[in-house]
Formats: C-alpha cells, structure tokens, sequence
C-alpha cells in the first residue's frame, strides 16, 4: 500500500532523479539525443501530478507515455519506488573524474575560469552553473560565454554582454560569499585584434581569447596572430592554444612557434588554458611542458557547457602536477579578489 508521503512525492523524486541523470550524461559527455531524451523526460514529468506518476510507475505504463522510454522510465521508477537506482549508480561510477598526482593541486582549486551558459551555446543558466560550481566547493565561477564573432555559438554582442553583466550583478548578492565573476570567451581575429570592443573588455573581470576560425593559416601567421593577442591587456587568458579536437572525426592542431608565443605570455603576464575538456585536453603535454619551462601561468579549468563538466578539473590538475609546477603559478588557486586585483594591475600596468 503506498503511504501518504511517498504519493505526494512521487514527482519531486522523480524529477530529481531525471536531473541528477542529466548532470552526470553531461558529465559522461554523453550523446547529445541521449541528453536531450532526459530533458524531454524532465518536460513530461512536470506536466504531470504526483498521483499520475505513481499511478503509472504501479501500472507499469510510463512508457506509453510518448516521450518516456525504458532508461527514463526505470530511473523514474526506482527514484519514486526507493529502490536502488542502478541507472543512475552506473553513470556516476563511469563518469567520474579523480585525481591522481594532481590531488593536492584539485583541492587548491577555487574556481573554474571558463565556462558557458544559456545566454551563448551553454546548456544550463548562470544560476544553474554557479549553484553546481557551490556544491563542488568552488569560491568561484567565471561566465565566459563566446563574443559575437562566434555566430554559431550565438556570441554576445556588447549589448547583450552589458545585460548578463547586470544579470550577474544580481545573482552575486544573492549568492555572496560565493563569486560570479565576469568575463567572455573572446574570438582572436586573423589580424590579432579581439572581436569585442575596449570598453566593454575593461568592464570584465576575467577574459579568455581563443581562436575558433582559420585555425590551419600558415605558421607563422598563427605565431603572429597569437602573439598579438597575448600581448593585449585586456586578454588574461590564452585559450586553447592549437584548437585540436581528439575524439570523433578530431581536428589536427593549428601550427605556431610555441617559443615566440609563450615567451609573449611570460613577458605580457597572460596565463595559459589548460583546457581539460575530454574532446581537447589542449595544449597537449609537451607544449605544456614548453609553457611551463617559459615560467607562464596557467588556469586549470573545463571549459564546461553543463553543470556535470565542472568535474573535468581533475585530469588538467594531474597533468600540471606531474610536470613539477607550483601551485601559486596556477592563477585560479588565487582568491577572488586576488584575480580581479591582478586583471586589473594589469589593465593599469599598459
């Protein structure tokens, strides 16, 4: 016989559960069909009562529901039933991220420097991101969605970005002591210049540039192209410096004198990703390992697209680790005022 109280939650448990599976998909990097089949199912979920959901979870007749097929209906059942979720426990063994090396360097982490939301090609809001990176420990999360060059990834132009900046405004109060920084992921142009004007560059707190078109131009014009970036000072951070992709069909990475490159970044103070999302890993080790020996500093971070991959810091911390650098060389151990102190000496500095 179902009690009270188990009827009355049926839907809050079995929304929950469809999230926590949604989370740790993303996390998996799983399929985006796969993914989107959970969201459909968080839809459909909603829209019913709690007596409808556990009537059906009873009746065994959740997948005559159109947009609920065997894996939504088995997590949604063992969700609302209390049984063990074996869904569930298998994507969360699978798709875990730990630390080896980089143990000690994870736990330095109070922050993550590059992610992205709703508002450019992200899958979660601002609110969703930061309350992910909270339950992770972080003091801090950076919104670093793309510029308008980026039309693909529905890029901020400066008046949008003006309005998230107002958006996060409020959510800072909200959050404090927790710390939404500002920032965006800036397009490096052929010529060098960035694809958002002054103005609104010195409003952010953190900016990352990041080539994302052209990226086989000749070597030397790619040497000379990063070069100019890093040696702006509004640019803080270096991203994905080759623009390799590895899985799938991958992408071969963009050639460049990496000696010229991260000398600029040691001499102009710019930091260098390590950008830890599975399907990059970028730079590669033994550019890594130049950048290092050239004394830049580095930001470990994900990347991330989805609350789930503020998980992905574990192999970037273990590669940084494994190559001797310390810790205080890896900016996003700072505090958050000691980041937007060195962003801004260095905006002071030019």
């Amino acid at each position: 016989m179902t009690t009270g109280s188990k009827r009355s939650d049926a839907r809050d448990l079995a929304l929950a559960a469809l999230g926590q599976a949604v989370y740790l998909l993303d996390r998996g990097l799983a399929p985006s069909q796969k993914i989107r089949a959970f969201r459909t199912a968080i839809d459909t979920v909603s829209a019913l009562t709690a007596d409808e959901i556990l009537d059906r979870v009873n009746n065994h007749s959740l997948t005559d529901l159109p947009s609920i097929g065997p894996s939504t209906a088995k997590v949604i059942t063992a969700a609302v039933l209390g049984e063990p979720n074996d869904y569930l426990e298998d994507l969360d063994r699978s798709t875990r991220q730990v630390a080896t090396v980089g143990t000690s360097l994870r736990e330095a982490l109070r922050g993550d420097l590059h992610c992205h939301t709703t508002w450019s090609d992200g899958g979660a809001t601002i609110l969703d991101m930061a309350t992910a990176a909270i339950s992770l420990g972080h003091d801090y999360i950076a919104i670093t969605d793309h510029s308008p060059r980026l039309t693909i990834a529905h890029g901020l132009s400066p008046e949008r970005l003006s309005n998230q900046l107002d958006d996060i405004a409020v959510l800072n109060n909200e959050l404090a002591p927790f710390r939404i920084l500002t920032g965006a992921e800036v397009d490096i142009l052929i010529d060098g210049s960035l694809d958002l004007p002054e103005e609104i560059l010195a409003r952010l707190d953190i900016v990352v540039a990041s080539v994302h078109s052209k990226l086989s131009m000749p070597e030397v014009e790619m040497t000379r192209r990063l070069v100019l970036a890093a040696a702006s000072p509004h640019v803080d951070i270096l991203g994905h410096c080759t623009g390799r992709k590895i899985m799938g069909t991958g992408r071969a990475p963009s050639r460049f004198d990496p000696d010229l490159v991260f000398a600029a970044c040691t001499q102009f103070g710019t930091a260098i990703e390590v950008n830890c999302r599975p399907e990059r890993q970028d730079p590669p080790v033994e550019l890594l390992e130049q950048a290092v020996d050239w004394g830049c500093l580095l930001s470990i971070y994900t990347d991330a697209h989805a609350p789930g991959q503020l998980e992905w810091q574990p192999s970037g911390c273990d590669k940084v680790a494994g190559l001797g650098v310390e810790t205080d060389r890896v900016i996003n151990t700072w505090t958050a005022d000691e980041l937007r102190s060195w962003t801004t000496s260095r905006l002071v500095g030019s």
